[in-house]
């Protein structure tokens, strides 16, 4: 496989949180744009995407680990808020910083992949809700409990400003200010990632645009997208409903999936010089389950071919 070519994966987040989100999901996936999706394993709607996912066996599916706004894997968690929640954000970026939180984190990390491997579905990456797998205290237990269970795919959350920009025609660009900051840290992020033996992608696009990517700026970043491995992650959803009111109070969801069901964004795709990948897992020559394995076993991996 080249390593000029460019290629992609698109994904929906969010799978699991609520049902109008995993109705858009499965549509999304059998009208033949996406086709991964994240899961939360603790989202309301989690039980429904699972459901979802096994009548739909070719979607691919990962585990959209959260250590912030979400519901515990774990009960009465010490990580958890008053509300019995992952506290916001901003405030787990510091809370998770203090050396007592770093246990905790290592159970509910653990916890939230044991979560998947109940539901029986094959581990096709992870990713982090809120991109908080780049978090310093969070990457490496990730990485140690991401050993555990065959070394899937990690997603690197980086967006190429210049591409970026190219594609939004400069839309929201104070949004993309944090880009001189992360720039850096990302690329620390992905040399630790692919130097503890993991495979991930080069690029994510619609991180500064989330909530927004209507037709015509994913007609614009499909031209933009730079030569290497890209992934487009969207939050598509059929209707608001509370859940989606309260988190993502300012995401246009229906605008977001009705771009996926678009003929013409189907034609892009196919006129475009871009090979689209099934999930993460096609990056690896083989695809690694879910289930844990003895770390000095090497050679006991329990692969699906």
């Amino acid at each position: 496989m080249s390593t000029r070519q460019r290629r992609l994966i698109i994904t929906g987040d969010d799978f699991g949180l609520a049902e109008p989100v995993n109705e858009a999901i499965e549509r999304a996936y059998r009208a033949g744009t996406l086709s991964t999706a994240t899961l939360l394993v603790c989202g309301p709607a989690a039980a429904d995407a699972v459901a979802r996912a096994r009548r739909n066996p070719g979607l691919r599916v990962g585990l959209h680990l959260a250590v912030c706004e979400a519901r515990p894997a774990l009960p009465a968690s010490p990580l958890s808020n008053a509300a019995g929640e992952l506290p916001a954000p901003l405030i787990a970026l510091l809370k998770w910083l203090l050396p007592a939180y770093r246990g905790p984190l290592e159970a509910e990390i653990r916890a939230q992949f044991e979560a998947f491997a109940r539901t029986g579905l094959v581990l096709d990456h992870v990713t982090g809700h809120n991109h908080m797998q780049l978090h310093p205290v969070v990457l490496p237990i990730l990485l140690r409990v991401a050993r555990e269970y065959g070394s899937p795919p990690l997603r690197l959350p980086f967006e190429p400003l210049w591409a970026s920009l190219r594609a939004a025609r400069g839309w929201r660009l104070p949004f993309r200010f944090p880009w001189l900051v992360m720039a850096p840290w990302s690329r620390y992020v992905k040399w630790r990632m692919r130097r503890a033996g993991f495979t991930c992608n080069d690029y994510v696009f619609g991180i500064y645009d989330c909530g927004h990517l209507d037709l015509d700026r994913w007609l614009r970043i499909i031209a933009a997208l730079p030569v290497g491995v890209s992934e487009i992650h969207c939050h598509p959803a059929t209707q608001r409903c509370s859940e989606l009111a309260r988190t993502m109070p300012s995401y246009a969801h229906a605008a977001e999936l009705e771009a996926l069901l678009s003929p013409q964004l189907l034609a892009a795709l196919a006129r475009a010089d871009i090979q689209q990948l099934s999930g993460f897992a096609a990056l690896q020559p083989l695809r690694f389950s879910i289930q844990p394995y003895p770390a000095k076993a090497s050679t006991q991996h329990d692969y699906q071919t």
